[in-house]
């Protein structure tokens, strides 16, 4: 089968075409700039990449695009040769696992798009362009909440009035779980075992930790939106509420400013005072500047916090410590700088197995950890993608969609 994984923002749509169950990607590729001047759009075929500008005057334009392209470098003769599309979306609200796309899903998301609204909107505007350009091809739609939705109330709620949960929602709902879910398969396959127990660390631009108890979420660090739990690029995560009013009061700034530098001017930018991508706090820290030494020690000591949380949750019995995602895979010296924090819970780094792993060396995959430590400690790199179309490809050949 080939399934087709889509990713749709308000002026962008990324995708991926995977032959299941060979696991293989034909093509995957990003349109940018949908509905706004200057559009471009860029494929990556067998290695080779291909950047092509053209204006596209919304979501449907960009998908006659993508199936021009498909069919142009051959990868499908017809649409027939599709046989299913996985959308991400950002947020499931009540859903638990991935389902089909029906007038009721789309209604839902719809109606309770408050709860993501930078995002959900923008996926159900793929979900209809979809829709009208190929109305005969199943979809799924795929969340990232979804695997998080195993947590009991202990964790999800938050101590505030029944009400706040009851009638408008609020809760913990966490995110990444496409990633994590994929980690934990990984761990799954590579243990021989179904339950496991993991902490999964999907440490990049965004950043969350998961910890998995037989093989199914039992906490993570994200809460009811993706600004919660440990620093990020640009995000701020825990922080004491009583900021928000104190800092409006002194500044003068509404609501919206402050929600808008929490989630975009704080993190490691706030503290660096110039950078959000960790590869510039690592040159940072090599020049000597003070403020990206603090920004990195203190990204460390909250990661470092919830990994021994989710170490104590699981009663020590930890049967893999994962890290993942863009900084997880490749900043080696950051991984041994986080793992020597661990060192009193009985976790040890193998430094230079550690320093031979990462996304741009021949090895990018496997254990990081000395054979005598009581955690083994892994780096797996995430395949979201890969998750969706499984999914997809899941319930499409169980006759789900018939």
């Amino acid at each position: 089968m080939k399934i087709l994984t889509v990713n749709a923002g308000s002026s962008s749509l990324k995708f991926n075409l995977i032959e299941l169950p060979e696991e293989k990607e034909l093509i995957s590729g990003n349109f940018e700039k949908i509905g706004l001047a200057n559009g471009v759009y860029s494929l990556k075929i067998n290695g080779s990449k291909i950047i092509k500008e053209v204006d596209m005057r919304d979501h449907k334009a960009a998908i006659e695009l993508l199936i021009k392209e498909l069919i142009d470098n051959k990868i499908i003769k017809t649409l027939d040769e599709i046989d299913g599309i996985g959308h991400r979306i950002v947020h499931g609200g009540r859903y638990t696992k991935s389902v089909i796309v029906d007038d009721e899903v789309i209604e839902y998301l719809d109606e309770n798009s408050n709860l993501a609204p930078l995002h959900n909107p923008a996926h159900v505007l793929g979900i209809r362009a979809f829709k009208e350009v190929v109305p005969n091809i199943s979809m799924v739609v795929v969340f990232d909440t979804a695997f998080h939705q195993t947590m009991s109330e202990e964790a999800f709620l938050y101590p505030v009035p029944k009400e706040w949960y009851e009638k408008y929602q609020i809760r913990k709902y966490g995110f990444h779980g496409t990633s994590h879910k994929y980690i934990t398969k990984r761990v799954q396959e590579m243990l021989g075992q179904e339950g496991v127990n993991i902490i999964s660390c999907h440490i990049g631009s965004g950043g969350s930790i998961c910890c998995v108890k037989d093989g199914k979420c039992f906490d993570t660090t994200m809460g009811f939106t993706p600004n919660a739990g440990i620093v990020m690029g640009t995000r701020c995560g825990d922080i004491d509420y009583s900021i928000i009013p104190y800092y409006m009061k002194q500044s003068g700034k509404d609501i919206n400013e402050i929600d808008s530098i929490l989630n975009k001017e704080s993190g490691l930018l706030g503290l660096s005072g110039k950078y959000s991508d960790h590869r510039d706090i690592e040159t940072g820290i090599a020049a000597g500047e003070t403020d990206s030494i603090l920004a990195n020690n203190i990204y460390i000591d909250r990661i470092v916090d919830y990994i021994a949380k989710y170490y104590v949750k699981l009663e020590g019995n930890v049967d893999a410590l994962i890290f993942t995602a863009g900084v997880g895979e490749n900043a080696r010296e950051f991984r041994e700088d986080v793992l020597r924090k661990l060192e009193c819970l009985g976790i040890y780094i193998d430094s230079e197995k550690n320093m031979e792993i990462a996304s741009y060396l021949d090895v990018n995959e496997g254990c990081i950890s000395v054979e005598e430590s009581k955690v083994p400690v892994y780096v797996i790199p995430t395949n979201e993608e890969l998750m969706i179309a499984l999914d997809t490809y899941d319930l499409i050949k169980d006759g789900e969609c018939n």
